[in-house]
């Protein structure tokens, strides 16, 4: 894939098949370390430790539409090619930890892409389903929770598209903040 953010909606939709109804998105970037850390943790119904360490090879999926699953294999190649690794954590019946870490200046590393667009798209296609996405740049910090836009909306839908403009707008802009200004794409 070309972004990240791609890499980050194709697991996240494997969280929303697993039943999860929180799904928290973090990024670290850490210029100091040269470390650039994608941690998706989800509230799904999990898996064996077995299988866990399975779904890194892209032919073994419980998917019943196709007989590959791209998602975490991808995610995983990713890693490695850029002096990197994924760890998979989970336990049945409680929920999945993924964290996939790249060598930030890696060479082959892919840009992050449009997380605004990514989280956008999460929203829109599972209202049900609650966000939180938490980016950090060294000592700078943007923090998205669909739990607190729901809390103010009240009686108003997160799916509304006005409201899913204005979360658009947040998000680019927090992410903007976190560059010193610079449209992150």
């Amino acid at each position: 894939m070309k972004e990240l953010s791609l890499h980050i909606l194709d697991v996240v939709q494997n969280s929303i098949a697993a039943g999860s109804t929180l799904v928290s998105i973090n990024i670290t970037e850490d210029l100091d370390t040269d470390l650039f850390i994608i941690e998706i943790i989800d509230n799904g119904c999990g898996m064996d430790e077995d299988y866990a360490e399975k779904i890194k090879d892209p032919f073994i999926t419980r998917r019943k539409s196709r007989k590959v699953g791209l998602g975490i294999p991808l995610l995983y190649a990713a890693g490695k090619r850029c002096e990197g690794d994924l760890k998979i954590e989970s336990k049945k019946g409680k929920g999945t930890r993924i964290t996939a870490w790249l060598k930030h200046s890696h060479i082959d590393r892919a840009p992050l892409g449009n997380m605004a667009d990514t989280i956008k798209i999460l929203i829109v296609c599972n209202p049900e389903v609650d966000f939180s996405y938490n980016h950090k740049k060294n000592e700078k910090e943007f923090n998205f929770d669909t739990r607190e836009v729901k809390r103010i909306l009240g009686d108003v839908s997160i799916s509304e598209m006005e409201v899913i403009t204005w979360i658009e707008e947040q998000v680019k802009e927090g992410l903007k903040s976190l560059n010193g200004g610079a449209d992150t794409l």
